[in-house]
C-alpha cells in the first residue's frame, strides 16, 4: 500500500485528502492508492535514469542521474564533478538524487527495477544515506511493458523508440567518455549528462505512447 507523500504536500492538500473517503471508507491519506486511482491527474510522475561507471554498485559509482517531470519542461539532475571524484566520489550525487526522487508520487524507468534502483540503493546503503522505504514511492518499469506488449528483435530503449516513432534522440554510448569521466574530464561529464537527459526525454515519449496498453500497477521501488 503506497504511503501519502505528506512531506511535500501543502496543508490545504493534506486537509482535502483527510476529508475524502474511498470505497473502503478510508481517507486519501490512509488509502493513497485509492486517492490516486480517483485523481490520476494529480499524481506527479517522474522519468528516471542514471549513468554509472560500472554495472555493479560495489565496483562502480553514479556519474549522474536525471529525472524529468511528466508533461512539462523540467529536469532535475546532479552530475558528478571533478571535486567529487577527489573527495567524496558519488556521495553528493546520490544524496541529491534521493532528495529529488521524493518530489514525485510515481517514478518511471526503463529496466530500472533491475539496474537503476538497485544501484542507487546499494550506493546509498554503503554511504549511510537513507533510501526510500517500501511503499513510499511507486514505480513503473517500461522495459517489462515493452517486453510484454511488443514483438521486437531488441528490447533496448533505443530500438523501442525507433519502432514506435521511426527515430530516436538518444546519443551513442561511447566507453571512452565513461572512462575519461572518472578522471574528471569536463567534456566527458557533459556528454554523459546530456546522454542521461535524452534518455528520460525518450522514456517519457515511450510511456505516453504505451501506457494505454496495460493496466495500472502500484509496485513500489
Amino acid at each position: 500500500m503506497p504511503i501519502a507523500p505528506v512531506h511535500r504536500l501543502k496543508k490545504t492538500e493534506i486537509v482535502r485528502m483527510a476529508k475524502w473517503r474511498c470505497k473502503h471508507s478510508h481517507t486519501g491519506l490512509e488509502h493513497f492508492s485509492c486517492w490516486l486511482a480517483e485523481h490520476p491527474d494529480e499524481e506527479k510522475i517522474g522519468f528516471f535514469d542514471i549513468e554509472a561507471s560500472n554495472l555493479q554498485a560495489d565496483f562502480g559509482i553514479v556519474l549522474t542521474y536525471a529525472i524529468k517531470t511528466h508533461g512539462i519542461d523540467e529536469i532535475f539532475q546532479r552530475p558528478i564533478t571533478a571535486k567529487d571524484l577527489r573527495t567524496c566520489l558519488d556521495e553528493n550525487v546520490v544524496r541529491q538524487c534521493i532528495k529529488d526522487l521524493s518530489r514525485y508520487d510515481r517514478i518511471v524507468t526503463y529496466y530500472g527495477s533491475v539496474f537503476d534502483f538497485p544501484f542507487v540503493r546499494t550506493r546509498a546503503i554503503t554511504m549511510g544515506i537513507p533510501f526510500p522505504e517500501y511503499g513510499t514511492l511507486l514505480h513503473k518499469d517500461m522495459y517489462f511493458a515493452a517486453r510484454g506488449k511488443l514483438s521486437l528483435s531488441s528490447k533496448r530503449l533505443e530500438n523501442v523508440c525507433r519502432v514506435l516513432f521511426g527515430r530516436t534522440e538518444k546519443t551513442r554510448i561511447d566507453s571512452a567518455y565513461w572512462i575519461k569521466a572518472l578522471m574528471g574530464n569536463k567534456a566527458s561529464l557533459e556528454y554523459i549528462a546530456d546522454h542521461c537527459r535524452k534518455d528520460v526525454q525518450e522514456l517519457e515519449r515511450v510511456y505516453d505512447k504505451m501506457i494505454g496498453f496495460g493496466r495500472r500497477t502500484d509496485t513500489s521501488v
